[in-house]
């Protein structure tokens, strides 16, 4: 089942809509559950709430997969840039005007407001092994500096169609000043039609920059003790459609240690 709520998102002085999945079963059992927080959570689970009228069919997936969760999915703000600002932890430039990143300040609302919240109100696993995120594109980005920066609170992570490329040398300097717990595990994807073009007779798949960034990052991520799965997904592109044919496969990755 989803519940959708509004939450108060004190960084812009707004309400965000929380996108919540319970498993059917939710009310007829005392058990508790592990959780995975994603962006964008419209999205996630039905066509006509998704920005493009596609959806990730996570819904369809959890419904029919062997091991039961909650999802939360955290809607972003619809005003112009204000996305990108919500979702990068970092400053950056976006054609030719600079963004505020407030990404570190979204996630003091994720951890302080949001997850407890969560856990107060549902039956859940709150320690960091049972508690994820994800999210694509900015999302991705979010994803992938959470799991790192909050590390004590995220042990896992679905980073997709990151731009790896782009944002290397912040999340280096996010990784010096962290710690990482061996039991990290990163999903890191890219999808061939979003990563440039390899050299003359090159792989796209190890040959783009994007290919070369996320495999250097994956191997120093590996350096301080995270597992990490690299994912090139072949005829991808940057859309919740290609998006959508990795939930199975990250979800595997993350929660049961199955590699596509």
């Amino acid at each position: 089942m989803i519940i959708k709520r509004n939450f108060w998102y004190w960084p812009a002085a707004q309400d965000r809509t929380l996108h919540i999945y319970l498993p059917d079963n939710y009310y007829h059992t005392d058990e508790r559950y592990p959780v995975s927080y994603f962006f964008d959570g419209h999205n996630l689970f039905y066509d006509q709430d998704a920005t493009f009228g596609t959806c990730w069919g996570m819904k369809n997936f959890l419904d029919s997969w062997h091991k039961d969760m909650i999802i939360v999915g955290m809607e972003c703000s619809h005003d112009g840039d204000s996305r990108l600002s919500e979702y990068c932890p970092y400053d950056k430039k976006w054609h030719g005007n600079l963004i505020r990143g407030i990404g570190e300040e979204t996630f003091q609302w994720i951890i302080n407001d949001v997850k407890p919240a969560i856990d107060r109100e549902y039956r859940t696993w709150p320690h960091r092994e049972a508690t994820a995120i994800g999210g694509s594109s900015m999302g991705g980005i979010m994803a992938a500096y959470g799991v790192i920066r909050h590390n004590d609170v995220f042990s896992k992570a679905a980073s997709v169609s990151t731009g790896w490329f782009w944002n290397i040398a912040s999340f280096r300097r996010t990784l010096a000043s962290s710690n990482i717990n061996p039991d990290t595990r990163i999903w890191m994807s890219w999808g061939e039609h979003e990563a440039g073009k390899a050299p003359r007779s090159g792989d796209p798949e190890t040959q783009t920059k994007e290919a070369r960034s996320a495999r250097k990052f994956s191997s120093e991520l590996n350096e301080r003790g995270a597992d990490t799965q690299i994912y090139f997904q072949r005829g991808g592109g940057h859309r919740e459609a290609d998006w959508s044919r990795q939930v199975p496969l990250f979800m595997n990755y993350l929660w049961c240690n199955q590699r596509p």
